[in-house]
């Protein structure tokens, strides 16, 4: 693997990178960083290009201090920036959590970059709009996106050396071995760069989600920057779901075939938000037959 960077957009991103042939991109979510694929970026390396870039605002790559650069219009075009600056006009685009709100917004903005879309507990945004302005149950387990757009964000999460979030993610998973502690290292010292936290947390704020949503009273997909009629997804797409999801329920799910004619989904009873770590083979051995 090699650690990158590039002038992508008007801003410097670092990204790391294994293999070569067609490329994958793979975005990762909040609060995570380049390194949540590390897994997928050894395995698909083999036989493609497998990129992970840290998004704007994470890690290594660039913080802007202006909240409307974290609009999803700039998210997208970072995404497409990217390819060409690695060469590229046509790729397979992985996304989870945020990662995954940008790569569904991408597929709709821009269906002639891509041959394939994966995305991994991430909701279309029409889909996102509709639970969060009408399902109680998702307006309840979407309530910590008030608490992470609101001006205490920072500092709770970073209290007690991140405790907040080390147990959002990794909670059993230390404990269970899905997550090493020199991966908890390796998340904390990515937090602990300055402007990180706040780099992630401007996602939720720019986008003004949560409920009850601002996103759903202006129409399905405003938070995402997209045109509410035009919101199909004309690629190929995978949808991996574990099932065990606490943030986004699997209510998400209902509908989605209206948005996406061609579409697969693989449901993981046992997995829950942070899939990709605790059932890597699976995902991996998922993405691996919708690609063939």
């Amino acid at each position: 693997m090699k650690d990158e960077y590039g002038e992508v957009n008007g801003i410097r991103l670092h990204y790391v990178e294994s293999g070569k042939g067609s490329l994958i991109i793979f975005l990762h979510g909040f609060p995570e960083f380049w390194y949540e694929w590390k897994g997928q970026l050894a395995e698909f390396g083999k036989r493609h290009r497998a990129v992970a870039p840290d998004m704007r605002g994470y890690n290594l790559s660039e913080k802007p201090s202006d909240l409307d650069a974290y609009q999803m219009k700039n998210l997208i075009e970072d995404v497409r920036a990217l390819a060409e600056h690695l060469g590229y006009k046509k790729f397979v685009l992985v996304g989870h959590d945020w990662g995954g709100g940008v790569a569904w917004s991408f597929a709709i903005a821009h269906p002639e970059y891509l041959e394939k879309l994966v995305i991994i507990n991430c909701p279309h945004p029409a889909i996102l709009a509709r639970e969060l302005a009408g399902n109680p149950a998702q307006q309840k387990a979407s309530a910590y996106m008030l608490l992470f757009r609101s001006p205490q964000a920072e500092a709770m999460l970073a209290a007690n050396n991140y405790t907040f979030l080390v147990q959002a993610v990794m909670g059993e998973g230390l404990k269970t071995g899905v997550f090493t502690e020199a991966d908890k290292e390796a998340y904390i010292a990515a937090w602990s760069q300055p402007g990180a936290l706040t780099g992630g947390l401007n996602y939720y704020r720019a986008a003004n989600l949560g409920p009850p949503s601002t996103a759903s009273a202006a129409g399905p997909g405003a938070a995402f920057g997209l045109d509410p009629p035009n919101l199909t997804v004309k690629v190929p797409t995978l949808v991996i779901w574990g099932e065990k999801d606490t943030a986004l329920l699997t209510s998400n799910l209902d509908g989605m075939e209206r948005f996406v004619p061609n579409l697969t989904v693989k449901r993981i009873p046992e997995g829950s938000h942070w899939v990709v770590h605790e059932r890597p083979e699976l995902v991996n051995n998922y993405i691996r037959e919708f690609l063939q």
